[in-house]
């Protein structure tokens, strides 16, 4: 599966972003989608998980409350909306398809097989 993000850019401390992922292929639903985040010189990050029907997500804890995962199976993407925006979240964004759906195991970057390219987010303070 190919994987196209989208939706970075600058914003003010407080503002918000929605990051989209498009997927290629008619598989979407058979993987667990991922985002994770990088600081260049830094081990990319968790952000969020969505099980593979929508029904279960996973946050790490410096976003809960502000950060929603969502997927449209349908249209085969996954959206990231990020609420009240800290300089903290200045990162670059990718969007990772897993085939596992271990909950012990979504959490880790080893675990995804396909990625996308990242988008950058910037948060001004």
């Amino acid at each position: 599966v190919q994987l196209q993000a989208s939706g970075g850019g600058l914003v003010q401390a407080g503002g918000s972003l929605r990051l989209s992922c498009a997927a290629s292929g008619r598989t979407f639903s058979t993987y667990v989608m991922g985002w994770f985040r990088q600081i260049p010189g830094k081990e990319r990050e968790f952000v969020a998980a969505i099980s593979r029907s929508g029904g279960t997500t996973y946050y790490t804890d410096s976003v809960k409350g502000r950060f929603t995962i969502s997927r449209d199976n349908a249209k085969n993407t996954v959206t990231l909306q990020m609420n009240s925006l800290k300089p903290e979240d200045t990162a670059v964004y990718y969007c990772a398809a897993a085939t596992t759906g271990s909950p012990s195991l979504i959490r880790i970057d080893r675990s995804y097989d396909y990625w996308g390219r990242g988008t950058l987010v910037t948060v001004s303070s």
